[in-house]
């Protein structure tokens, strides 16, 4: 019997690539050693084509297509940098960036350089400015910098917690990231498992010690390591990903390509490690 899985040939940017049928042009473009922008699209999630910050160019298509959800056919001809491309990957990202604080996404600002966008020509419009909701210790919602990618949803929904705590409310300029009927946070359906913070790409959903660090201006990845482990508290066996800067634990992750968490947590694994400071003082040492 041959389990061989059949193949798709296309090319991309003139190169001839095979990927599994049914793989994504996402997935042909990496093949083809090309870093597509992303911003809505996630590794354990279903492709929402929200941000089309990944749109390409197909040959005999009218218009661009988004590479996160377009399935890979034969034959197919794409491109992924030409001038259409640029500009449309441009536009949205100073469309973006003129709309929201996008200070704290470092994948979204990266873009911005690789693409020259000058969101400064169409001002500073801020859509969703607002003050940060500081309402439980967990975690921080700042929505003045949400983009609207919908991964926090999907995260929170039937994708993997199916908690359904959170989800889209109004329409057009007024749609907004939001809980049951407005509700605030401690008085929603949220089991602060943080799986929605491990999915935000700009930090509207931050870690509550991420969010005080970074206010005293002590916040530095550069200074910071990281070391992983297995969490104690059940035998499920979920890895934990300790960030830790001056020798105390400033946030709990967990990668997605692990056999068992696939990125996700439960309250426990992604907030209960506050532990292992008791006592210690403010300075205390792992």
């Amino acid at each position: 019997m041959n389990l061989t899985r059949p193949t798709v040939t296309l090319t991309v940017d003139g190169a001839e690539v095979d990927v599994p049928a049914g793989a994504t042009l996402l997935r042909a473009c990496a093949a083809a050693g090309i870093d597509t922008p992303t911003l809505c699209w996630g590794q354990t999630l279903t492709p929402q084509n929200a941000c089309r910050v990944c749109v390409v160019e197909l040959t005999g298509a009218r218009v661009l297509v988004p590479a996160c959800q377009r399935v890979a056919e034969p034959g197919m001809e794409v491109r992924t940098d030409t001038e259409r491309v640029r500009h449309s990957r441009r536009l949205v990202l100073e469309f973006l960036a003129s709309a929201v604080d996008v200070s704290t996404a470092p994948a979204l600002l990266t873009y911005m350089e690789r693409y020259g966008a000058r969101p400064e020509r169409f001002g500073s419009v801020r859509t969703v400015a607002q003050p940060p909701k500081l309402d439980n210790e967990g975690y921080i919602r700042d929505y003045s910098k949400c983009i609207l990618c919908y991964k926090c949803v999907q995260a929170c929904g039937f994708e993997w917690q199916n908690t359904f705590a959170i989800a889209v409310g109004g329409r057009g300029f007024s749609a907004h990231i939001t809980t049951e009927y407005d509700a605030p946070l401690p008085d929603s359906a949220c089991v602060y498992c943080g799986n929605c913070i491990a999915v935000c790409p700009t930090g509207a959903l931050m870690f509550r010690t991420e969010y005080e660090l970074r206010l005293a201006e002590r916040w530095d990845e550069r200074r910071q390591t990281q070391t992983d482990t297995v969490c104690a508290y059940c035998g499920v066996g979920c890895q934990l990903t300790l960030h830790v800067q001056d020798n105390r634990i400033v946030k709990v992750t967990s990668p997605f390509d692990h056999d068992i968490t696939r990125g996700n947590l439960c309250v426990k694994g992604r907030f209960g490690w506050t532990y292992v400071h008791a006592g210690t003082g403010a300075e205390g040492d792992v």
